[in-house]
């Protein structure tokens, strides 16, 4: 009998309805839209170079770039691109940013999508990231850093502000480029 009363007590819990307006507001994303960013050719120059031009890629219109299989057609390669996006876009955006060799933060997330925040351009508008950065965070999103739960110190606020453009383009995803590798036979 407890068994019955706690499934039934546990399918309850699951059964309540989610609001009209918690439904709008699903998924979470940041109040913040940028409006300054690299330009999509500098993206798709440094995702290459960061792939040894071995791998085809997509960048999306504000800049974040998917790795593709190998081999796949225009048309499956635009599908799967917003695929990964839509995946990480509906589930928890899991994201680690990675300090790169050239200074550059590199953006990785649960699915192969990337955002490069280029740090000669970031660095031009740092006060206004530094001044933003809690706005990069999702609705009630926190995160928990070394300094404590949205203390973040200055390549956190890059990386966030990077992040940022993932959702842009999750809400909107428009494809800008369709790269294709640089392979040899």
């Amino acid at each position: 009998m407890k068994k019955l009363i706690l499934a039934m007590l546990a399918w309850a819990l699951c059964a309540v309805q989610v609001s009209s307006d918690d439904a709008a507001s699903f998924p979470p994303v940041p109040s913040w839209k940028p409006d300054f960013a690299v330009s999509n050719d500098t993206v798709l120059e440094r995702m290459a170079f960061y792939t040894n031009g071995a791998a085809d890629l997509v960048v999306f219109k504000h800049g974040t770039t998917v790795v593709l299989p190998s081999g796949l057609s225009d048309e499956d390669a635009r599908a799967y691109a917003a695929q990964v996006l839509a995946a990480i876009f509906n589930a928890h955006p899991d994201f680690k940013p990675l300090s790169m060799k050239d200074g550059n933060i590199l953006v990785t997330y649960n699915h192969p999508a990337f955002n490069v925040v280029v740090t000669s351009f970031v660095d031009a508008h740092l006060e206004i990231i530094m001044r933003k950065h809690l706005d990069a965070l999702a609705t009630d999103e926190v995160l928990i850093t070394g300094n404590g739960p949205n203390k973040f110190n200055l390549f956190d606020m890059k990386a966030l502000y990077g992040r940022t453009f993932m959702f842009v383009d999750a809400q909107n995803p428009e494809i800008a480029i369709l790269h294709r590798a640089n392979v040899s036979d």
